[in-house]
């Protein structure tokens, strides 16, 4: 039985540099996403995940966005990072499985191998930016596997999101339970998504980050 539900997930978060980081209030934006229908959250940083476990029943999929300067990947880059969230509570885990070097020389597979052998209760995601990399994170054994790097790596920067093309292979040919995530603005974006039959899709930006909402009216005035 997978421990996410079919269905939307919300991602709450905020990071440094936008205006409600630090301020508690995701734990808020979640118990308001799950009254509205959200089957799960997704969430970064031990306290927010921890704050939202106390607020919601859904499941949550955990991350920690953390920088490193000899490596690109940020999301939940090394074992430290997967170490905290499996003191959170979290149901899932969600890694970077793009191909690009991890920080200090870490390999994705041994992240993986951690969280199996000491937490097999705990499902893992896998974000990814290609179908090449969607199924070697299948045939490494994820458990779900997600379009949400994709357009944000060097190798896909300007690729049209959400890329329905991929979505609909990785719903094909892979075994991994496929979620949607990245790009969806708009109701008919999500209908094409959905036509896609992932096992759930995650929407952040377009509910629970109100900067980035503001912006994207605030650029029609403009014109």
């Amino acid at each position: 039985m997978a421990n996410l539900n079919r269905g939307l997930i919300v991602s709450c978060q905020a990071v440094k540099g936008e205006p409600l980081y630090g301020l508690e209030m995701m734990h808020h934006f979640a118990r308001a996403a799950v009254l509205g229908g959200a089957k799960g959250i997704r969430a970064n940083y031990v306290s927010d995940i921890i704050a939202i476990k106390k607020e919601v029943s859904v499941p949550v999929i955990g991350i920690i966005k953390a920088v490193y300067d000899d490596s690109d990947v940020y999301i939940t880059p090394t074992l430290k990072e997967v170490k905290e969230l499996l003191s959170t509570g979290c149901e899932v885990i969600a890694l970077d499985a793009t191909a690009r070097p991890r920080p200090n020389g870490e390999k994705l597979e041994d992240l993986v191998a951690y969280i199996r052998e000491n937490a097999p209760h705990v499902e893992i995601m896998a974000d990814c930016s290609t179908f090449e990399e969607a199924k070697a994170a299948d045939e490494m054994g994820f458990d779900y596997v997600g379009s949400t790097m994709r357009g944000y790596t060097e190798y896909t920067k300007g690729i049209s999101i959400p890329d329905y093309d991929m979505l609909s292979r990785m719903r094909r040919e892979l075994h991994a339970k496929v979620i949607a995530e990245g790009g969806i603005w708009e109701i008919a974006q999500l209908d094409k998504v959905l036509a896609c039959d992932p096992y759930a899709v995650v929407i952040g930006s377009a509910i629970t980050r109100p900067m980035d909402i503001t912006k994207r009216f605030a650029k029609e005035f403009e014109k």
